[in-house]
C-alpha cells in the first residue's frame, strides 16, 4: 500500500484577488481591536470588524462597502462618491455606503468607519 505524502495547502487569501482591499486590510493589521477578514462565503466574509461589527467589507459584487453615519452617506452619495448598498434584499442600508470608484479613498472612508463603529 503506498502512502501519500500531505502537503500543507494555502489557506485561500481572505481578501480575494482585490488589491486594493488587501491594502485597507494590511493598513488595520497592527490595530488590535480589529478583527481581519476570516474569508469563506456569505455576508461579512471578507469584514474587518471591531467589537465584533463591520465596518468594511468587500460585497459579493466586488464592491467596497463600510459603515458610516446616515448623514455622512447621505453626502457621500449626494456628491455621487458612492451609492447606498443593498445587501440583496431589495432594501437599502441607509448607513452603508457602497463605493463606487476611486479606490485612492478606501483607506480614509475606512479609517473613518472604524472610529464610528468604535464610538470615537
Amino acid at each position: 500500500m503506498k502512502t501519500r505524502k500531505k502537503t500543507a495547502r494555502k489557506k485561500p487569501s481572505p481578501v480575494g484577488l482585490n488589491p486594493a482591499y488587501a491594502r485597507v486590510v494590511k493598513a488595520f493589521a497592527r490595530d488590535k481591536a480589529v478583527t481581519p477578514p476570516k474569508g469563506g462565503s456569505g455576508f461579512g466574509a471578507s469584514a474587518l470588524k471591531v467589537g465584533g461589527r463591520i465596518f468594511a467589507m468587500m460585497s459579493s459584487k466586488g464592491k467596497f462597502v463600510v459603515k458610516l453615519p446616515k448623514e455622512r452617506v447621505d453626502a457621500l452619495v449626494t456628491a455621487r462618491k458612492g451609492a447606498y448598498f443593498d445587501s440583496g434584499h431589495g432594501r437599502l442600508m441607509k448607513e452603508w455606503l457602497e463605493v463606487k470608484s476611486g479606490q485612492a479613498q478606501w483607506l480614509s472612508l475606512a479609517r473613518e468607519a472604524r472610529d464610528f463603529i468604535a464610538g470615537r
